[in-house]
């Protein structure tokens, strides 16, 4: 069974015999409301203790992007409605030429100190991003104006249109009275975060910290009135809480996903299409990347020596669907898969006869072991995953399996969560599972900024901001900038520069791509009222998604109050 894009499904997710190892670990999750307080979600979180950090714009913020520092806008992906939801920003329009953006602001907002929110916030926040003083992930560089206390003009060189959602919808508006004291605010963590959002911190422990209901906030103070993240180890820790009572969302997979309702008595759950599962591969040896999968000939054999089919069934649960090497998504951006790609979507089963003819054109030939080598060195690969993620751990045993009967030896590390994202940024790997993540509205132009543009990688021992692959192709830039200046109306005319990215990547295959994953989560139904639904997708569901989780938050209720 296929997912893709644009389509949602209820499910229900569960199993049994989870609750058989937990039933002495706390009240049933059914009638009562749970083990857990009335007035409180509970969220499963990290592997491992929190490091306090809530800097919406550090590389290890454990929280804050949405529920406590807001954006403008609101876009959301998994709806019907490409219009923007206004948050902080109330209205926005582009000059004739795309060399303008003028935006107005809520009147009467508070920071969470008491301090007054003006236009001057904005300005600040976003020439921090044009100075790189915060991450810069698509390259903004315009000149901000203060022209009243709720109106800002923002100024670019030349037709900028692409910066818009970006700006609008993931640009996290900080003080300018607190942030103006910080000497690196890209990376130096806030301990004490003051923002306009829904939320405040009120309590952090290692183990677990609480965000509360904002009695200020300019929307009014959220009916959920606590939300506290519990770090818990793994997936398998999480479902164990799940089958006890003890959590109240969880956006990721648990045992037989097919069945919640029958076994987790109180719990629903809804899958959503949205990211792209994927093996990073430490590409580019000319910024610093060591290993075999430097060669595209062997990322591609990969790609051509796996069985999809038999990876959803065994890791996902058939809850991931097609992807195209291209990395437009095969249904929702249909009309923008390129039609000069070899392959429109991955193949789903395996093409050993693909697979020799790439290695031993490369010069591979297969060993007394059936291994492919070169220069009496085995074609051999490591791959990084975090301790805890079933559903990618047995993925890549599933997939280690593939590998070796096409000749390709895969080794599997699985190291910490924390160890993943210093390796990622740092490249230091030569494979990691991951995902690629879309942009702030419905263009694949922002996952090609933000993974396969060169402005936002480094070399090797350096952070890379979003292009861990450290993927650099002149070609491949001057497309992606061409679609930033480009009337996103103009179909027509940015055809031609999606056509050049996607046959390139294909080709050369940085990230080898798996499935699109279908996101799964699981909410407590009875306790609390107003999660989204198929008929009502007012966000996309995954508390890990930024600021979607914000949005599930303030429409949420507890049931004890309806």
């Amino acid at each position: 069974m296929s997912l893709r894009a644009g389509r949602v499904r209820a499910a229900v997710v569960g199993a049994s015999a989870l609750a058989l190892l937990v039933a002495g670990c706390g009240d049933s999750p059914g009638g009562d409301g749970g083990s857990t307080a009335a007035d409180t979600l509970i969220v499963p979180g990290q592997n491992g203790d929190y490091v306090r950090n809530f800097n919406p714009y550090s590389p290890n913020a454990i929280e804050g992007s949405g529920t406590i520092f807001e954006s403008l806008f609101y876009f959301n992906l998994a709806g019907r409605s490409q219009e923007p939801t206004p948050l902080l920003g109330t209205d926005y329009a582009w000059n004739e030429d795309g060399t303008e953006l003028s935006i107005t602001l809520r009147d009467g907002v508070s920071w969470s100190d008491g301090e007054e929110f003006t236009a001057d916030d904005v300005k600040f926040t976003f020439d921090l991003l044009a100075s790189g003083g915060v991450p810069n992930t698509t390259g903004f560089s315009g000149t901000t104006e203060v022209v009243d206390p709720t109106h800002v003009l923002v100024s670019f060189e030349g037709p900028a249109y692409m910066d818009g959602p970006q700006l609008l919808g993931k640009i996290w508006i900080v003080p300018e009275h607190l942030w103006s004291a910080i000497e690196d605010p890209g990376t130096d963590p806030v301990n004490e975060p003051v923002g306009t959002g829904p939320y405040t911190l009120t309590e952090f422990k290692p183990q677990s910290f609480t965000l509360t209901a904002n009695p200020g906030y300019w929307g009014g103070e959220p009916a959920l009135t606590h939300v506290r993240y519990d770090a818990l180890s793994g997936n398998q820790a999480t479902a164990d809480a799940l089958s006890a009572g003890q959590v109240d969302v969880f956006s990721g997979p648990v045992p037989d996903i097919a069945h919640v309702e029958e076994d987790y008595p109180g719990y629903q759950a809804i899958t959503v299409p949205m990211n792209q599962t994927v093996l990073d591969t430490c590409a580019n040896p000319d910024l610093g990347c060591e290993g075999p999968q430097t060669d595209p000939a062997v990322r591609r054999a990969v790609y051509y020596a796996m069985d999809r089919e038999q990876l959803n069934a065994l890791a996902f649960q058939d809850t991931g669907g097609e992807v195209s090497p291209g990395f437009a998504l095969p249904e929702r951006d249909a009309a923008l898969v390129s039609g000069e790609l070899e392959d429109p979507t991955a193949p789903m089963s395996a093409d050993q006869d693909r697979v020799d003819e790439i290695l031993t054109g490369a010069g591979y030939a297969r060993d007394g072991d059936g291994f492919y080598a070169r220069d009496g060195e085995r074609l051999s690969l490591t791959v990084k995953v975090v301790v805890g993620w079933n559903d990618y751990i047995t993925a890549l045993d599933v997939l280690t399996e593939q590998l070796a009967a096409a000749g390709i030896e895969l080794t599997v590390a699985q190291v910490s969560a924390n160890e993943m994202l210093d390796a990622r940024a740092r490249g230091d790997f030569e494979l990691l599972i991951d995902a690629l993540y879309p942009g702030p509205a419905a263009d694949p132009y922002y996952l090609y900024s933000y993974f396969f543009g060169s402005e936002n990688t480094a070399e090797v021992g350096e952070s890379a901001s979003t292009n861990y692959s450290r993927y650099s192709v002149p070609e491949v830039d001057a497309a992606i900038e061409a679609l930033r200046r480009t009337d996103p109306a103009d179909t027509e005319a940015r055809r031609a520069h999606y056509d050049a990215i996607q046959a390139r990547i294909e080709q050369d295959m940085p990230y080898i791509p798996l499935l699109t994953a279908g996101t799964t989560t699981e909410f407590h139904a009875e306790k609390f009222g107003g999660w989204p639904s198929a008929e009502d997708m007012y966000a996309f569901p995954a508390t890990w998604s930024h600021p979607d989780q914000a949005i599930l938050y303030t429409h949420l209720r507890p049931a004890h109050k309806d």
